[in-house]
């Protein structure tokens, strides 16, 4: 069941101060699809803004500066993004490769082969690199056998938790599976290197643990090594329904599977630019009344992965330079499936990073020679450099969101009435450090946010000229250091 987080309706808070805008809150948000009319498309601050405040007593004035703190690059984001190390991603890529095979079923009680070595030395390193700020730790069960599976095997995930300062119950996951797999899925002896599948997107998820355990964020991130996945999702799927099952508040979730390789199967070199797989509608058989009205207002591109991907698709592509993320709007690839998949199906958003030009010759193959050809999935086959561009946009990405305050909450577009202006309300963040909130706009036909305008500490805003037929809105929230959430989407008022 997808469970949205606006998909609670209240009925409208009682509120009566206006406020007015000054003139520099009015923020520019480009267009990249529409090149020649981008600065036409942004509203010019005028009187036509209208909002109320959260209560009598607050200061809704805004920092003149929070505009440019909003477009500036954050210094503590640059560092992180500058401290990821190509070299150290190939090292931990290379070592894991070392263990021979890392199949769900080999060796758990060898020292240097199999899936038991890996995991421990993955679990050592996090614990090392951490310098006491990561709580690192294995979280195991017993699977049955079953269909990929030919006893009942413990599956074990290494997790390294990054507690947040002031939101530490506000969390954000990313995952590479640490598993590895011959031709023969239930082969579980023969050499698996499964250096791009997926020692990559572990070491990406190893790196980004070392160096942002340095650093200090409001939410929590959660850091983790899954195994399992190619048997059939198992260690993920066990870890997301723990988070449901407590009612985890995981506000996003990344998975960086096969991000090793910038070469595609005819030779071709392309190291700039990762897709990012995000879903907008699932494929239910039962579709809740959230998602229905979703539907019914047009909002299938703004499902809580998609406004997920495009904030990732922002900041990526700030903080790296002459680098694409490229949206792809499905859950994931003809005939694959990832460690997103049992978060999106628990109601979390949830993306999938992958490099743009899958090499079939080097996944899920016995490492051979035929016609002069190399088969396998060997570190030979993946560039470190292209793997730690994509890991600093997922670092950027999470650093930004555990930085910023939590999406607005209950966020409804009020219908009461015709007419050609747009009424919003949402509930207050309760965050200290709040400095505003921003509403942002898009004509139905584009995937990118195209206007924005700060709006002070409002808990309801009138866009006057731009009618809700015409558009689409969104409600971000900013603190005073310029850091913003994801978009919440406006379900109906009547």
């Amino acid at each position: 069941m997808l469970i949205l987080r606006q998909c609670c309706l209240l009925g409208a808070i009682a509120l009566n101060v206006c406020v007015a805008i000054p003139a520099q809150a009015v923020d520019k948000v480009v267009d990249n699809t529409r090149d020649k009319q981008r600065d036409k498309l942004v509203d010019k601050p005028s009187d036509k803004y209208g909002g109320k405040s959260v209560h009598k007593d607050v200061d809704n004035s805004i920092d003149g500066n929070l505009p440019e703190l909003i477009k500036s690059k954050k210094p503590e984001i640059k560092q992180i993004v500058k401290e990821i190390s190509a070299s150290r991603i190939d090292a931990y890529i290379r070592k894991l490769v070392s263990f021979q095979t890392r199949h769900t079923m080999s060796d758990t009680l060898s020292e240097t082969t199999g899936i038991g070595a890996a995991r421990r030395w993955i679990k050592a390193e996090l614990e090392r690199c951490g310098g006491g700020q990561l709580d690192v730790s294995f979280d195991s069960y017993l699977e049955p056998a079953g269909r990929r599976l030919s006893r009942a095997t413990e599956i074990v995930n290494v997790v390294a938790k990054l507690k947040g300062i002031s939101a530490p119950d506000r969390y954000y996951v990313v995952s590479g599976h640490y598993d590895s797999r011959a031709s023969d899925v239930m082969d579980a002896t023969s050499f698996a290197p499964g250096a791009n599948d997926d020692a990559s997107g572990t070491a990406a998820v190893m790196e980004m643990a070392c160096v942002m355990a340095a650093h200090r964020f409001d939410a929590s991130i959660i850091f983790m090594a899954v195994a399992a996945e190619e048997q059939g999702l198992y260690g993920a799927n066990h870890w997301a329904q723990q988070a449901r099952e407590q009612n985890l508040n995981i506000e996003g979730m990344f998975t960086n599977d096969i991000i090793g390789s910038s070469r595609s199967e005819y030779g071709e070199i392309d190291n700039r630019q990762v897709r990012l797989f995000a879903e907008g509608i699932p494929a239910l058989k039962e579709m809740p009344e959230a998602l229905r009205t979703l539907i019914a207002t047009g909002g299938e591109n703004d499902s809580p992965s998609r406004q997920l991907a495009r904030h990732v698709k922002q900041i990526g592509e700030l903080y790296v330079a002459d680098f694409t993320v490229n949206v792809v709007h499905r859950r994931d690839r003809y005939l694959r499936g990832g460690d997103h998949i049992p978060f999106l199906e628990r109601g979390y958003a949830a993306l999938r990073f992958t490099e743009p030009n899958e090499d079939f010759r080097h996944q899920h193959q016995d490492v051979r020679s035929e016609q002069g050809v190399h088969l396998g999935d060997l570190p030979e086959f993946v560039d470190p450099k292209y793997t730690a561009q994509v890991t600093r946009v997922n670092a950027a990405a999470l650093a930004s969101l555990a930085l910023a305050p939590a999406a607005p909450a209950r966020l409804q577009l009020k219908t009461t009435q015709l007419e050609n202006d747009t009424r919003l309300i949402w509930d207050a963040n309760q965050e200290a450090d709040l400095a505003s909130y921003r509403v942002v706009w898009r004509e139905t036909g584009s995937n990118l946010w195209q206007g924005s305008a700060l709006v002070g500490k409002v808990t309801e805003f009138t866009v006057k000229g731009k009618s809700k037929d015409n558009y689409f809105f969104g409600v971000q929230a900013v603190d005073k250091f310029g850091n913003v959430s994801v978009a919440s989407y406006p379900l109906p008022q009547k």
